[in-house]
């Protein structure tokens, strides 16, 4: 049965009360308000961009729902070069990629493999190199893999995706073809992206960053430019029926949905809905519902503010137009690789969005309720180690990458 957050809200409002203590204070030593429904929230940090209020109740600092749940964390690899990605295979091993260009099978047992073979080079620097690994949603009979990299090209460098077959011996990719190169080029090593998830159509959506400088933010507003969109093509990397600007003249027909910042974090709910996490600026990371046609915003809308701690030039959290978010954090979590959980093994987390957080250092749970945020949880924080990303494999086990130098590979078992 899922969590109750009404009755965990009442449960940590209730142990406040008997043991005497007094409301969450932010660092600033302002008490912080709660959320509706009187629970305290699990942010208590004083927020990054003073003076914001959310759009609607419960958008930002969601009440406190700690798990009843027991679960064992196995620490199956170790020594993993700034792991980004982790992929369940069938027969219960792991593909990993590192961002430095290889990709890698990780046994059931924890025996990390030799690179893969056949890939191609990736422009592995800043935040680019390889990135995202997809199974087919055939993987069972053709055994491709999709994935997603920083591709090196004449005059700098953009996201690119590519599609290979698994060798029968997990030692090589064959039969590789790039099926869809970003455009345009930016010579950059920041806001790449990029996930990679399929539809209950096939389709494949890939989550582009806008590239970070100033001048390229424009672009995310742009329907003639990649930068900042979500896409969705097909397996071959055509355009597929559908798309929502395929007869907007100057626009890309493999645009999905735009005004996105940077979004590491992409999965597919029980009912088919692809939802977002994306990076926010200092302040302002994003849980997104995506719809198809969907303007999200930045650099126009967005909560948050500049790393100096300046506003955003021309920016608000509200336009007319513009789709809010369905939740923010403010200070962020920077967000990285998302998780809905079925439920096997986990019967209380059934449902839940469990989305990585390199800032916070933590696997964060999200409890979503009528495509609301109606409790939070901060878990492995004890680890203090940067969740690049969580899959769920056989049994309703995750897994988790983290991105460390000597990033290691979790196992979150019943």
């Amino acid at each position: 049965m899922s969590a109750n957050p009404s009755f965990l809200c009442a449960v940590v409002a209730a142990s406040i009360m008997v043991g005497g203590c007094s409301p969450p204070v932010a660092d600033s030593g302002t008490p912080v308000s709660k959320v509706p429904g009187g629970c305290p929230p699990v942010e208590t940090r004083a927020p990054n961009a003073a003076g914001q209020e959310p759009a609607f109740p419960g958008q930002t600092r969601g009440c406190a729902a700690p798990s009843a749940t027991k679960f064992n964390v196995t620490v199956v690899a170790t020594g993993l070069d700034h792991p980004w990605a982790v992929e369940p295979l069938p027969d219960g091993s792991l593909l990993v990629t590192e961002r430095a260009g290889r990709m890698r099978v990780v046994s059931a047992g924890g025996a990390v493999g030799a690179p893969l073979e056949g890939l191609p080079a990736v422009s592995a620097k800043g935040q680019g190199g390889l990135l995202d690994v997809a199974l087919s949603p055939d993987f069972a009979t053709d055994r491709m893999i999709f994935w997603s990299y920083a591709e090196p090209r004449s005059g700098g460098n953009a996201t690119s995706v590519a599609r290979g077959v698994l060798s029968p011996d997990q030692r090589r990719v064959d039969d590789v073809r790039v099926i869809f190169r970003a455009q345009p080029t930016y010579d950059g090593n920041l806001h790449f992206g990029s996930r990679l998830a399929f539809g209950p159509d096939g389709m494949l959506f890939v989550t582009l960053g806008e590239r970070s400088d100033r001048e390229m933010r424009p672009q995310a507003q742009q329907l003639g430019s990649h930068m900042g969109k979500v896409l969705r093509i097909t397996r071959d990397g055509a355009v597929p029926p559908g798309n929502p600007f395929v007869n907007t003249a100057g626009a890309l027909p493999e645009i999905w949905s735009l005004g996105h910042r940077n979004t590491q974090a992409a999965a597919i709910d029980p009912t088919g809905r692809l939802w977002t996490v994306d990076h926010g600026p200092r302040g302002g990371d994003e849980l997104n519902l995506i719809v198809s046609g969907n303007n999200y915003g930045w650099p126009l809308v967005t909560y948050g503010e500049e790393y100096t701690g300046m506003a955003i030039s021309g920016a608000a959290t509200s336009r007319e137009g513009y789709a809010q978010p369905v939740y923010y954090w403010d200070p962020v979590i920077a967000p990285s690789g998302a998780q809905f959980h079925s439920g096997r093994g986990f019967p209380e987390w059934k449902g839940n969005l469990f989305v990585g957080g390199l800032g916070a250092g933590a696997l964060v749970r999200l409890v979503i309720t009528n495509d609301r945020v109606s409790g939070e949880e901060h878990l492995l924080t004890d680890r203090r180690q940067r969740v690049r990303d969580v899959r769920e494999g056989a049994g309703g086990a995750l897994y988790v990458v983290t991105d460390e130098a000597r990033g290691e590979l979790w196992r979150i078992a019943p």
